[in-house]
């Protein structure tokens, strides 16, 4: 408004500048609160008089036309900006509702489980959400930390009611049952009573024993855990024989097998989602997982697997196009 007001005072009352000043409440619409856009309506009108009696424009029509127009879109700017306000009130709530149900369904994962720190990463490719097709979980029972890393098939809300069944009966199963075999039949059961068939979840379970400084693990058609070694060199335990996901049991294959590995003080174990080794960079490549273990090896395991967050994300380039989640797990006593 003010270099329209310029403007219209260097060109003269020759120029036609003055219904200019309607882009004022114009733009205050786009973004103020419908008070404000009214408030700038007000000073736009006077700056159009002020500079109609300056210009001598009341003596024909141009004066009022130009009055009419920056009252036009006052009025029209106040609308907007009021059923905006409304829109996003209601997008306020939703999204209140939306963390709750959230934090419910994906609780935060305690920093020490047992003898181990803990930390997480999820990257939802849905945006403002936290959870979708992949979840996670580390529990501490009478038989060792227990962790899972699942990824259930497809997308959208079907994909977050099965991952919270799946983490539902993990959470009471890693407690009660006495090996991971046991825990996997469950979830099994679980995913394809819900599912009917028509949904599967890769998983790799975990139970981490900190006294005898050994992981076992089984794995449900999922990628293989990372363990980056004190020394440095990386290791992917993979499974004597791989099973079929959660949900395909129906189907028959191998029956999934607990297979055990070292897991020493200084090792870092991380878990994670296809999302991150399926990232695609910008000439098509996957995302060298093994390559970048180095960002794993930092004193804070939060600091670490955040790194290796960043890493990923630009990598991809952008927003990533499947959800990723990644467990990382070291002993508290190096």
């Amino acid at each position: 408004m003010a270099v329209v007001a310029a403007v219209d005072l260097a060109a003269g009352p020759e120029g036609g500048f003055l219904p200019l000043v309607s882009l004022g409440p114009a733009f205050a619409g786009l973004i103020g609160t419908w008070r404000r856009t009214a408030l700038i309506g007000c000073v736009a009108l006077l700056l159009c008089v002020g500079l109609g009696l300056y210009d001598g424009l009341f003596d024909t029509r141009r004066g009022y036309t130009a009055m009419a127009s920056v009252a036009g879109v006052t009025l029209a700017g106040v609308l907007a900006a009021g059923s905006r306000m409304r829109r996003e009130a209601e997008l306020a709530g939703v999204r209140s509702i939306a963390e709750v149900a959230q934090s419910v369904l994906q609780r935060p994962v305690p920093r020490h489980v047992g003898g181990l720190r803990v930390a997480v990463s999820y990257t939802s490719a849905v945006a403002e959400s936290r959870i979708g097709g992949d979840l996670y979980e580390a529990v501490a029972s009478p038989h060792g930390v227990r962790v899972i890393v699942g990824d259930v098939q497809g997308k959208g809300l079907a994909a977050v009611e099965t991952a919270a069944s799946v983490l539902g009966v993990f959470r009471e199963a890693a407690y009660e049952e006495p090996d991971l075999a046991m825990v996997a039949a469950r979830l099994e059961r679980t995913v394809a009573r819900e599912a009917d068939g028509e949904k599967f979840v890769t998983a790799i379970l975990a139970e981490i024993d900190t006294e005898q400084r050994s992981a076992v693990f089984l794995n449900c058609g999922h990628p293989p855990p990372m363990i980056v070694r004190k020394d440095g060199s990386v290791d992917f335990p993979r499974p004597p024989a791989y099973a079929l996901p959660l949900g395909l049991g129906m189907h028959g294959g191998e029956t999934p097998q607990p297979h055990r590995c070292e897991f020493t003080p200084g090792d870092r174990l991380l878990l994670y989602t296809d999302g991150v080794t399926e990232a695609r960079g910008a000439h098509g490549d996957f995302y060298p997982l093994g390559e970048r273990a180095g960002l794993l090896r930092t004193s804070d395991a939060g600091e670490g697997l955040e790194a290796l967050r960043a890493d990923v994300v630009r990598h991809a380039n952008g927003p990533l196009h499947d959800d990723a989640a990644m467990v990382l797990l070291r002993h508290r006593r190096r």
